[in-house]
């Protein structure tokens, strides 16, 4: 039986240090919600004030409508899967899935069936007498969501549970538990600094920054429109200019920058603008939006010269370093099996749409 999460006016304090602040949510039933950001930003501290190995400083956790003040992890409808897995070297398979099964009492006969439904569920049907070594990688990260499962949760807690996997195991593991997750239904929470990992398998996406939710969206919102200069610059790779607002005109915002005057999209948040004539301003472009613009037809345009290019198979990357300015920007294109076609050390006339910058308020951004 699948449950909602809320956390309300959740702040969580350890002496004068804020690990969360003033942090209002609601997770849906049945939702793969993740929390992104950095190493610190107090994102694992949220899910242990979930999970009940933390009390909040101020606020409410409710699970299922339920006030959880006061009552502990073993008693809570939920289940934890840690970064190291923890899993029992010296037991079976079918044993370390059954363990919460054991310690309720159930007997042996009933506690292998379920394991033997759970294995099945995970996709490794026959594997419940082999010991944890004889695993891979990828199937100990089963094992361990196939052994909370077998607890009947309501809500399923992952801190970071693919960290030490390697990039492609990492890629195949997470389309296996968004797989997982949508046969069984529960609500999955899920802990990570990895924006893949979030934008692939979540519902919606909550990003942090020191304590504070910057911002609670789907994957694609999050990406496409930013709603601060931290959640632009840490999700996915962006191009930025430094400049004024000089006009704002609808939806749009006119940034004058060092490159050049830029028209951009005026960032929103709560479906309002953020900025106004006058205020100092960013505008992010993606690598993936700007685009040679030999014609001179583009609405945004600025002179510069290659710098560098960088082969990706897949991809070429290309920067440059902007005239007029000390700005080194950069360009992705897909290979399409020929050249960059502009040398390096040649002038060229970059362009983008106005449709795809976003223009928002100065403020923190993202660590290199």
């Amino acid at each position: 039986m699948s449950a909602d999460v809320q956390l309300d006016d959740v702040w969580i304090r350890f002496g004068d240090f804020v690990a969360a602040r003033d942090v209002n949510i609601h997770i849906k039933q049945g939702e793969f919600f993740s929390f992104l950001g950095p190493s610190g930003c107090g994102k694992t501290t949220l899910l242990r004030a979930v999970s009940g190995f933390l009390e909040p400083s101020d606020g409410r956790v409710l699970i299922g409508g339920q006030d959880m003040a006061g009552i502990g992890p073993n008693k809570r409808p939920t289940a934890l899967i840690f970064q190291n897995l923890a899993l029992f070297p010296l037991m079976t398979v079918w044993e370390n899935i059954a363990f919460a099964l054991e310690v309720k009492g159930i007997e042996k006969v009933a506690r292998k069936k379920k394991a033997e439904e759970l294995l099945e569920l995970i996709a490794l049907p026959g594997q419940g007498d082999k010991m944890v070594n004889e695993l891979s990688g990828g199937q100990k990260q089963r094992v361990a969501i196939a052994r909370a499962l077998a607890a009947e949760p309501s809500v399923l807690l992952l801190d970071e549970p693919l960290s030490a996997l390697d990039l492609k195991l990492r890629q195949h593991m997470r389309t296996e538990l968004r797989a997982i997750q949508r046969r069984v239904g529960i609500t999955f929470i899920y802990i990570t600094h990895d924006q893949g990992e979030a934008l692939t398998m979540s519902d919606n996406v909550a990003v942090m920054s020191q304590g504070v939710i910057e911002q609670v969206a789907d994957g694609s919102t999050i990406y496409d429109h930013p709603e601060s200069a931290f959640v632009a610059s840490f999700v996915g790779e962006n191009n930025l200019f430094s400049g004024k607002v000089t006009q704002i005109d609808d939806d749009f915002a006119m940034v004058d920058t060092p490159s050049g005057t830029l028209r951009a999209r005026h960032g929103r948040k709560n479906g309002q603008g953020q900025l106004k004539v006058g205020d100092p301003a960013y505008v992010f472009v993606r690598p993936e939006s700007l685009k040679f613009d030999d014609d001179k037809t583009m609405d945004n345009q600025m002179q510069a010269v290659v710098d560098q290019q960088e082969f990706e198979g897949n991809l070429w990357q290309v920067f440059f370093k902007v005239l007029g300015s000390e700005k080194r920007i950069k360009l992705s294109m897909v290979n399409d099996g020929g050249s960059v076609g502009h040398d390096t050390g040649s002038e060229v006339t970059l362009g983008f749409s106005s449709k795809l910058g976003v223009a928002l308020p100065l403020g923190g951004l993202a660590a290199e």
